[in-house]
């Protein structure tokens, strides 16, 4: 039976009721073992027991396999999550009323809590209306995320509806295969409303899209947005240091010319505005020493911007009498410290196993650099869920709820990526583990090609390539836990024709070998039978020039 749980109240709360409701449903189906649900469920024993633990609201995949190992209805489990988590989303106001966004970028929900920017916002917004192509350029940690959706897209918004424009606006990312995904949005069309479209990351076409053809497709496709009969304007937005990359399609570097603008540090003025006005508007004051202090740390400090907002959600979470004080600020860790304290309390209250999956996970949303900075790498959870380690699931709400990792319907990413800036423990794992990275990323475009290509074999692995992989994904330490379905049978296919290629070098050998036998055989028969018939030739010609022998008799005389 293992060791007894511990009691809980139902009345403590819509999670201890939740995780009560879960234990009945255990005690109902006769009390199994976590191990023999863990075998049910293929999920782990720890994700299972720490589900009706009540100490956090489980996953709801984690729910359906309690459910599944129980022997219950998951549909009837999901109706039941749905409304505990709806319980706890009101009842639990935790960081709901937060005024700062830590590594998270701010969305058009959070215009209300965007300050210090208005006078970029202007600038970006005289640029589009003047350029039906426009470019927004900076560093990483310089806002430009933030700036496009809390700022730009809300007053296209209110522009649009103050003078009745008839206009569609939507924000995309690349992804990895730019215009085969956004060919519909980005096409040309006749008539109907004008289409904003904006691209954040647009850095992306270099950091995930391996096609070159695609890629730059993706980018004619946004510049056709110049003629103004496409009915389409664009904006997009990168990092600086990717800037050079352009360089390689000719009119995307002439339009970042005339029609970018670079996002500028914040002043002291602006940083004093981001860090007083949202708490002013939360109801909460801000020590004027602590404004002083921060703002000389920040001010001209390059990606500064989402340290100081964790810094500033770290110091909120600390606050007195609602004031956010000195004392606070310095106990989150400081504008230096505060991401890394916050991602090693996370990981320090991880479990061994789970510590082992959240390290494979934060390794598999990096892109490492070559010749430029890591960046973060998204990731569809559809991936995710094709792992062999039953512990994702639980680890990704964990991080996601530390806002270390943003999470939506479709995929899974970094929060920031100041967190590779400044977690020397996710620097150490990504340096140690660089070689691995970069060949893992190989392998995934390379079973995209197999697959896009009807599973062509000629695209499989072999020779070195072949034998680098097995010894990095199938013989390593985590032998092919973080490679997904796709990946595994790429790897698997790729061994399967070397093993073929083998058989078949193999039979050729043996049947050169035969030929070989045979042919010498043959030859050897054929000279031994010319040998024989020239003895023959010889000797009969030598017979018949033979003299006759001395004393024969003389032929008589005529």
């Amino acid at each position: 039976m293992g060791r007894p749980e511990t009691p809980l109240d139902p009345g403590a709360g819509p999670i201890a009721r939740f995780a009560d409701e879960l234990r009945s449903l255990r005690r109902a189906a006769g009390s199994p073992t976590y191990r023999l649900m863990a075998r049910r469920a293929h999920l782990s024993v720890t994700a299972l027991s720490q589900a009706a633990s009540g100490k956090r609201l489980p996953t709801l995949e984690v729910v359906r396999g309690y459910a599944r190992a129980c022997g219950a209805d998951p549909q009837v489990w999901k109706r039941r999550w749905e409304e505990a988590a709806a319980e706890v989303a009101a009842a639990d106001r935790g960081d709901d009323d937060a005024p700062y966004l830590g590594l998270a970028r701010f969305g058009a929900g959070d215009r209300g809590l965007f300050f210090g920017r208005e006078r970029l916002v202007e600038d970006l917004l005289a640029l589009v209306r003047e350029h039906r192509f426009a470019a927004l350029l900076g560093a990483s940690g310089s806002g430009k995320s933030s700036l496009l959706r809390a700022g730009l897209v809300p007053r296209l918004e209110q522009i649009v509806a103050e003078r009745g424009w008839e206009a569609v606006l939507e924000v995309v990312t690349p992804g990895a295969r730019p215009a085969a995904t956004h060919l519909s949005l980005l096409t040309p069309r006749q008539g109907g409303p004008e289409r904003w479209v904006v691209v954040d990351q647009f850095e992306e076409v270099f950091t995930q899209c391996r096609d070159r053809a695609d890629r730059w497709r993706f980018v004619d496709l946004l510049l056709a947005a110049r003629d103004p009969g496409s009915g389409l304007r664009v904006v997009i937005a990168m990092r600086s240091d990717f800037h050079a990359r352009c360089a390689e399609h000719r009119e995307l570097l002439d339009e970042l010319r005339h029609a970018g603008l670079a996002v500028r540090p914040m002043s002291r003025t602006e940083i004093r505005e981001a860090i007083v006005k949202p708490a002013a508007a939360a109801g909460l004051r801000v020590e004027r020493e602590l404004t002083a202090r921060i703002t000389e740390e920040v001010v001209d400090q390059p990606g500064g911007l989402p340290m100081l907002s964790h810094t500033l959600l770290e110091t909120w979470r600390r606050r007195r009498s609602g004031v956010l004080t000195v004392a606070a600020y310095e106990a989150a860790g400081g504008v230096d410290g505060a991401i890394a304290a916050t991602a090693e309390d996370v990981y320090g209250r991880l479990s061994p196993e789970q510590a082992r999956t959240a390290r494979r996970v934060l390794l598999a949303l990096i892109t490492p650099g070559d010749g430029a900075p890591d960046t973060r790498r998204p990731v569809r959870r559809a991936e995710l869920r094709e792992w062999r380690d039953p512990e994702v699931p639980v680890v990704v709400e964990l991080l996601a709820q530390a806002r270390l990792l943003t999470v939506d319907v479709e995929t899974v990413e970094l929060a920031h990526e100041a967190l590779i800036t400044c977690w020397p423990r996710l620097q150490g794992w990504i340096e140690e583990g660089r070689e691995r990275l970069r060949q893992h990323r190989r392998l995934t475009e390379a079973a995209r090609v197999w697959q896009e290509h009807g599973r062509d074999p000629g695209v499989l692995y072999r020779g070195a390539r072949l034998s680098l992989a097995e010894a990095l994904f199938i013989e390593g330490e985590d032998s092919g836990e973080d490679l997904t379905a796709g990946e595994r049978s790429f790897l698997s296919a790729s061994r399967v024709a070397r093993t073929m290629d083998d058989w078949a070098e193999a039979r050729t050998r043996r049947r050169t070998r035969s030929l070989v036998v045979a042919l010498s055989t043959a030859l050897t028969v054929a000279l031994a039978a010319c040998v024989g018939a020239w003895q023959q030739d010889w000797t009969a010609a030598n017979e018949h020039t033979k003299p006759s022998p001395v004393g024969s008799p003389c032929p008589p005389t005529p």
